[in-house]
C-alpha cells in the first residue's frame, strides 16, 4: 500500500527544472509536485503552465503550508543563501550541486541543520543509479579484491557550444570541477568511502570565450576560474587516484572512470548517467565482460524520492548533506593546491552510504 506523496517545491525553473526535475518527480509515486517559483515571474509561469501547478514568488511558496519539501535549482551562487531560506521556513531542503561555492560558506548550513530534525539532501543522484550500484555490489563482494586505484577524467571543450546562458560555468562556483566533479567525486565516495588528501595542478587557457550558442552566439565572456585541472587523491581506505576535468579539450579517448584492486579491474559507467555499461576483468577472468544491472535504472529525481522515503521511515538518507560538503571540500582543496603547490590534507569527513536496494516500492513505472 503506498503512503502519503511528499508534496514538493521547486525554486528555480531553467533547463534542469523543466528537463529533469519535473517529470522525474512525476515517476515516483511518493512525489508529489505543488508548486514552483523563480525571481522570473515569467519563467515561472510557463514552467508552472507545463506542469499544472501554481507559480509562486519565492517568498509565498516558503509560506505554504502544503509544501513539504523544496528542491532549490537555482545557479551556483544562489545555492547556499536559498538552502539557508528554505531550512529557515520549516521545510526540507534538496539542493542541485554543489552544496555551495566553497565549503566556508556551506558550514553555516551545516551547523543550521544539526540544530533541527529537518533534512537536507544535495545532487547527484547518479550514484543510486543501476550503474554505479552495480560496481558497490561487485566492489562489496570482492569482485577486485581490496580497492588500489583510480583513474577519473570529464574533458570536453565547454559548455558555451549548447547552453543558452553559459557565464555562471566560467564564474566562481563554476568550471569543469564544480560543474561535473561531484559526479566523478560523489560516485567514488559511494564506493571507496571518504578522500583524505588532495595535490594538483591547474590552468585557465583563455581569459575569455566566445560563445556559439544561441541567442548569444559570437559573444564572448571573462573565465574568473581555471578550467582544466589534474588532482591526485588519496582516500582513507588507501586507494589512490588521478582526477582530471577539464573545459579545454576537444575529443578524448580516456576512460572516464576505472577502478583497480589486487584481484581485478573494474570499468564503471559515465557517473553523469544513471545506466551502465559496466565491464569486469579479474586475475582468474582476464576477458573485460560487461555486468547485469540489477537496479531499475534511476532518473533525476531518485535522490529526492530516496530522501522522502527515508523520512518517512525514520532512516539517514543516500544523498546526505555531509556527503556533498565533504565533496565541496575535496573542490575547494584541489583548486587550492592547484594555485599553491600543496598538498592538502582534509578536514572534513562523511560516512560512506548504505547500497540501495534492488526493490523499492516507491520506484515508479517511468523509472527505467
Amino acid at each position: 500500500m503506498r503512503g502519503i506523496p511528499m508534496r514538493i517545491g521547486i525554486i528555480g525553473c531553467g533547463d534542469i527544472a523543466r528537463k529533469a526535475y519535473v517529470p522525474g518527480i512525476a515517476a515516483y509515486h511518493n512525489l508529489q509536485l505543488t508548486a514552483v517559483a523563480d525571481q522570473d515571474h515569467e519563467r515561472a509561469s510557463s514552467l508552472a503552465c507545463e506542469a499544472h501547478v501554481p507559480a509562486c514568488t519565492v517568498d509565498e511558496l516558503l509560506r505554504r503550508d502544503d509544501i513539504d519539501a523544496v528542491v532549490n535549482l537555482t545557479t551556483p551562487a544562489a545555492h547556499a543563501s536559498v538552502n539557508r531560506d528554505i531550512l529557515a521556513s520549516g521545510k526540507h531542503a534538496y539542493a542541485e550541486k554543489p552544496l555551495a561555492i566553497s565549503a566556508p560558506e556551506a558550514a553555516p548550513l551545516i551547523t543550521q541543520l544539526r540544530k533541527s530534525s529537518l533534512r537536507l539532501g544535495c545532487a547527484p543522484d547518479t550514484a543510486l543509479g543501476a550503474g554505479i550500484q552495480c560496481c558497490r555490489q561487485l566492489l562489496d563482494s570482492g569482485a577486485i579484491g581490496e580497492p588500489l586505484s583510480f583513474t577519473a577524467c570529464m574533458a570536453g571543450p565547454g559548455h558555451e557550444s549548447w547552453h543558452p546562458a553559459p557565464h555562471f560555468y566560467y564564474q566562481r562556483g563554476g568550471g569543469p570541477l564544480y560543474d561535473m566533479g561531484p559526479y566523478y567525486l560523489t560516485a567514488l565516495v559511494h564506493l571507496l568511502g571518504p578522500a583524505e588528501s588532495v595535490c594538483a595542478m591547474g590552468k585557465r587557457s583563455w581569459d575569455e570565450r566566445t560563445i556559439t550558442s544561441q541567442p548569444l552566439a559570437g559573444s564572448t565572456m571573462q573565465v574568473d576560474i581555471d578550467t582544466h585541472l589534474n588532482a591526485c587523491l588519496r582516500f582513507q581506505c588507501g586507494a589512490i587516484g588521478s582526477v582530471i576535468m577539464s573545459f579545454d579539450t576537444w575529443r578524448h579517448h580516456l576512460p572516464r572512470l576505472e577502478m583497480h584492486g589486487r584481484e581485478g579491474s573494474l570499468a564503471l559507467p559515465d557517473p553523469n548517467t544513471f545506466a551502465g555499461p559496466v565491464l569486469l576483468n579479474t586475475r582468474s577472468n582476464p576477458q573485460w565482460e560487461e555486468q547485469e544491472l540489477r537496479h531499475p535504472i534511476g532518473r533525476r529525481g531518485l535522490g529526492l524520492a530516496e530522501m522522502a522515503d527515508a523520512i518517512a521511515n525514520d532512516r539517514p538518507h543516500r544523498t546526505h548533506c555531509d556527503i556533498a560538503y565533504h565533496v565541496q571540500e575535496i573542490m575547494d582543496a584541489i583548486h587550492h593546491a592547484a594555485s599553491s603547490s600543496e598538498t592538502i590534507t582534509l578536514m572534513t569527513s562523511c560516512q560512506r552510504p548504505e547500497p540501495l536496494p534492488e526493490v523499492l516500492s516507491w520506484r515508479g513505472d517511468a523509472d527505467d
